[in-house]
């Protein structure tokens, strides 16, 4: 299986400037050093708590960050290093589904207008051939006939999910990123909505990155899945794997919060001591130590690997230091 997208050591610092004319003072760590790999056809999702470096990574992707350091590969050519026209097409191939349906979609364009802007911009064809393909991208997703000439507020939340998600789908991308897809939608909503882009997927041989703090939605979803804190990958590995048996302690933390899949699951609690510290001045050693109730002397000098681990890797000193 070819790889479509492949971070080496992608980092992206923020520099935090004291006063309006000041110097730089320090830097957000909010991306520091991961390295992942999405396979074609694949979703590879990232989970972690709110400020552990998710959106950034998918900005970085999206090319609305620049990264700080380290390397972002599309089929193998670094985009940073791209041209015009190649930077064209990787805007074309990669594409994005938003969080919020209601503030993605302009609200004074019809949805013809809105699902057919990407083609209109990116495309010489006639109007004709345009409304053609919008109408084929709306039966694509579930969309009524009626919605063509409709505005945003006429539809729910998973509808304008199911628009925002037809025009990503516009000019034929091979990787989408879905930025917490469905965290602003109703409950009875989400389902029908990941079950959409599943079976995109499997028609369309689409690959997603991800970007959830719903562990169920990942877990449902993901083929791989890579657990972040504070900027950094803890755990990286199959997600149906990681789901059933988590290794690194803030993972198990994070599932023993999550709901269960069913009511007689039996659980075992996991409390996290304090606050998430600052991205400004992280913590020595494993940035997690902190909070992690199994945290030895090794932990607060030398900051662990990602390492494998029973099929994934794992940065923890619980596996690989001799105190164990």
């Amino acid at each position: 299986m070819a790889t479509i997208l492949e971070a080496k050591n992608l980092t992206k610092h923020f520099p935090v400037k004291k006063g309006v004319f000041g110097g730089t003072v320090g830097v957000v760590r909010a991306v520091d050093g991961i390295s992942f790999a999405i396979e074609e056809g694949t979703t590879f999702g990232v989970v972690g708590e709110s400020g552990c470096g998710k959106t950034t990574t998918a900005k970085l992707v999206l090319k609305l960050e620049q990264p700080t350091g380290g390397t972002l590969l599309f089929r193998g050519e670094d985009i940073q290093a791209l041209g015009a026209e190649g930077l064209r097409l990787y805007r074309r191939s990669v594409q994005a589904v938003f969080q919020d349906p209601y503030a993605s979609l302009n609200p004074r364009m019809r949805i013809s207008a809105i699902v057919g802007e990407p083609i209109v911009t990116n495309e010489k064809i006639s109007s004709a051939e345009v409304a053609g393909r919008v109408r084929k991208l709306m039966d694509v997703v579930g969309l009524p006939e009626r919605a063509f000439d409709q505005f945003p507020h006429e539809f729910s939340g998973g509808q304008r999910q199911r628009i925002a998600i037809a025009r990503a789908l516009a000019l034929s991308p091979a990787l989408i990123v879905l930025d917490e897809p469905v965290s602003a939608l109703d409950v009875s909503i989400r389902a029908q909505i990941l079950n959409l882009l599943s079976d995109l997927q499997t028609e369309l041989g689409l690959s997603y990155l991800l970007i959830a703090h719903d562990l169920a939605a990942v877990a449902h979803m993901s083929h791989t899945v890579a657990v972040m804190y504070l900027g950094k990958i803890v755990e990286i590995g199959d997600g149906a794997s990681i789901a059933k048996s988590p290794q690194h302690p803030y993972t198990q933390a994070l599932f023993a919060a999550s709901l269960p899949s069913h009511p007689d699951e039996s659980r075992e609690d996991v409390v996290l001591e304090g606050e998430v510290p600052s991205p400004l001045n992280p913590p020595a050693g494993c940035r997690f130590h902190p909070r992690c109730p199994h945290a030895m002397d090794a932990c607060s000098r030398t900051e662990p690997l990602l390492a494998p681990h029973e099929g994934r890797a794992v940065a923890c000193h619980l596996y690989t230091s001799p105190a164990r």
